[in-house]
């Protein structure tokens, strides 16, 4: 909990990317209880990033990312009911990709706090 923001955002990715990797695993193995029981993990995350959209500081752009987290969230739930490998992988690979995006981001952040100069922001 004493993790920044930006931090938790990629904790989310990467733990739903591994429910759902470690999900089509045992679907592998046909041990169905436990696919299920990862799945819904994913799905639980994918519904909290959801729901942690700020609409209010960018509408537009909190509207694409619930789109595309709905997406994920769709292919989650149609591997769970269908047994589907290939759903996962869907869904993996867009998480993929929007956890590359997030480590750029941080990493400009990064950046660009690093470029302040000292006492940027205090005010007298």
């Amino acid at each position: 909990m004493t993790a920044p923001p930006e931090k938790l955002q990629l904790m989310l990715y990467e733990g739903a990317m591994r429910f759902a990797g470690q999900a089509k695993e045992r679907i592998l193995e046909k041990r169905y209880d436990q696919s299920c029981d990862l799945l819904l993990r994913a799905q639980d995350i994918m519904l909290e990033l959801m729901c942690g959209l700020r609409h209010d500081l960018n509408g537009d752009l909190c509207g694409k990312m619930k789109a595309i987290y709905s997406f994920i969230y769709r292919k989650l739930v149609d591997a769970n009911v269908n047994r589907d490998t290939a759903a996962i992988d869907d869904a993996v690979k867009v998480l993929t990709i929007q956890r590359d995006i997030w480590l750029e981001l941080m990493d400009k952040l990064a950046r660009e706090r690093a470029a302040e100069p000292s006492g940027a922001g205090i005010s007298a």
